[in-house]
């Protein structure tokens, strides 16, 4: 037996994940643990930790600790940086160094974090490139034997965007786009202008779109050049560069906290930035709209031309960038790519198993596991722990047998209770997909006011995602994609609008989440149960959480149901419904 522990560490969304001879066992982001902060960087120490008690392993079990950063990458492409302003340069390179040097000493911290002693350990250490671990990530998750590859985020070991052929086991670099240059700050920039300056707000900008029009398309494309090949500019009289590594940009409590990435001249161009809390002008509508059509005409730009390189239907895409949704579902109605795989925790912390599937298959050449279908990887608690919450809380609860529990919570939803829904493993990556969600119907009048007023308290403006049977796709939605992690945003039929208008947004489409029973037969079972009374095979889904990372014990679930206006919550087999709420006789 091998056992493959993968890490991504010292890099916003820190995690860890375990594969058992090739095949994905537990994966677990840190910020669902411990402190539960959104973001959170650092070593994933309690990550790593709970993922070997997932898999029954202890680390003197451990063959290969894979790591998703390597700082020996890239090393021509700094020096020339470094040699183009070497005085702003030098925090980078004496980041670089620390690195090396935590990277060194790596045994100690995973021994440290699971209780043991290093010396007893046998463990090899490999350190992947970052935007490397994102490709592995896909490619290795999905089921193509050949595809194109492209990752794209802020920025990780010096690089913004990678190009790859991707075939049987192999990962061919083509090209890479090196910082300054970045269509992830570019986006992240102007998220900071329109207010939204918190790390990991884009996708926020993206919803707000919907409320203007592209109206600065000309300055977007002053902001940033693309050519033939794919290489894009950002132009540095409107950016300020960041002039440290991403790890430097954590705080004490190990949240990440960016400086500013515009710069005066762009204030210049666009008059004063919105300050958070201000009201919406148009102006900042239409600024998100800009923003995000031209992401897309970048992102199309850069497929057309790695298309021409390998001319093959299947795509595969990692990277922060990569969970723009609307994006998504355009380069698949207008690029020749025909089939994407995009895996589930495609922001940094996938860099953890991405690093461990390439040690798996590059390096030591083994057979493919096959693909990862569900997100369902996370920490699962038992039902006396689920029972000790409810009891410790003073919640009256009844306890339901499978049949009867489904009936229950369906009679809820269609009753138009907003209910908490928390069953089985933990979601892996940033999507609630059915495990860890607050569920409601989606065609109640003033469902989503309420829902973002009273219980998630966040931007009226902000939608929620459609969970609908898979083999119902094409008769509610005008494109039809198989969606199971929510990375799709898709028009909404005209004539199901009404009947879908909680999950209906401002330009009518929804965050496609397709079911399958395979993929989570007591979620499925629910939404068709749902379905039968209600005569929609949808019901909208959300996180479970409110403004924090996603709950993991049911301690954090019942806390959230008691300080939100939830009306029932259903904690494995137990319902409780909160007083003057039961449902109608």
């Amino acid at each position: 037996m091998s056992l493959i522990i993968g890490l991504n560490a010292f890099h916003p969304d820190a995690a860890a994940c375990v594969l058992r001879d090739g095949k994905l066992v537990a994966a677990v982001a840190e910020e669902r643990l411990g402190d539960r902060r959104k973001h959170v960087g650092g070593f994933p120490g309690r990550a790593l930790a709970e993922v070997l008690k997932m898999a029954g392993a202890t680390l003197r079990d451990v063959d290969w600790i894979a790591v998703g950063n390597d700082s020996n990458a890239n090393l021509a492409a700094k020096a020339q940086h470094v040699l183009k302003s070497p005085f702003k340069s030098a925090r980078g390179v004496l980041t670089h160094f620390q690195r090396r040097s935590k990277m060194k000493s790596f045994s100690e911290m995973a021994a440290e974090a699971c209780g043991v002693n290093a010396a007893d350990c046998r463990f090899q250490i490999a350190r992947v490139e970052h935007h490397l671990a994102h490709i592995a990530s896909s490619y290795y998750s999905s089921d193509f034997d050949e595809a194109a590859g492209f990752s794209y985020d802020g920025a990780g070991d010096f690089t913004s965007a990678m190009f790859a052929r991707c075939r049987d086991n192999k990962i061919e670099i083509l090209d890479r786009v090196h910082v300054p240059h970045s269509l992830g700050f570019f986006y992240t920039a102007l998220c900071q202008f329109i207010g939204f300056e918190r790390f990991g707000e884009e996708y926020k900008v993206m919803g707000l779109a919907a409320y203007g029009q592209p109206a600065h398309m000309e300055f977007m494309r002053e902001l940033l050049t693309v050519d033939a090949s794919g290489q894009f500019r950002l132009n540095g009289k409107f950016f300020k560069p960041l002039g440290k590594n991403l790890e430097e940009c954590m705080d004490a409590s190990g949240e990440i906290v960016l400086p500013p990435l515009y710069s005066e001249e762009l204030v210049r161009r666009l008059g004063a930035a919105r300050t958070r809390g201000a009201e919406f002008s148009q102006r900042d509508k239409d600024i998100a709209a800009s923003c995000q059509a031209y992401f897309e005409e970048v992102v199309l730009r850069c497929l057309a031309a790695l298309h021409r390189r390998v001319p093959v239907e299947n795509l595969v895409t990692a990277g922060g960038c990569a969970l723009n949704g609307i994006c998504n579902s355009r380069i698949l109605r207008d690029t020749p790519f025909k089939k994407s795989y995009i895996q589930c925790a495609a922001s940094d912390d996938g860099t953890a198993i991405g690093a461990a599937l390439y040690v798996w298959n590059s390096i030591l050449k083994k057979p493919r596991a096959g693909l990862i279908d569900h997100a369902y990887w996370g920490p699962e608690h038992s039902e006396a722990e689920m029972e000790a919450a409810l009891r410790g809380a003073n919640l009256p609860f009844e306890r339901f047998e499978r049949p009867a529990l489904l009936e229950r919570v369906a009679n809820h939803l269609n009753s138009g209770h907003v209910t908490g829904w928390y069953q089985g493993r933990c979601e892996w990556g940033p999507r609630a997909l059915g495990n860890r969600s607050i569920l409601a119907h989606p065609g109640w009048p003033d469902m989503k006011g309420l829902i973002n007023q009273k219980i998630k308290r966040r931007e009226a403006f902000r939608p929620f995602a459609p969970s609908i049977l898979a083999e119902e796709t094409g008769n509610y939605f005008e494109q039809t994609v198989e969606s199971p992690f929510m990375m799709h945003v898709v028009k909404i039929k005209p004539e199901k609008r009404a009947a879908l208008a909680a999950v209906c947004h401002e330009d009518f489409t929804g965050r496609l989440h397709t079911v399958k029973r395979s993929q989570n037969e007591l979620y499925y079972d629910l939404i068709k149960t749902f379905a039968q009374k209600s005569g929609v095979a949808v019901v909208l889904n959300t996180s479970f959480n409110e403004n924090e990372p996603v709950v993991d014990t049911p301690t954090q679930a019942v806390n959230c149901f008691l300080r939100t206006d939830m009306d029932a919550l259903c904690l494995g087999p137990f319902v409780t419904v909160k007083a003057g709420r039961g449902l109608a006789s």
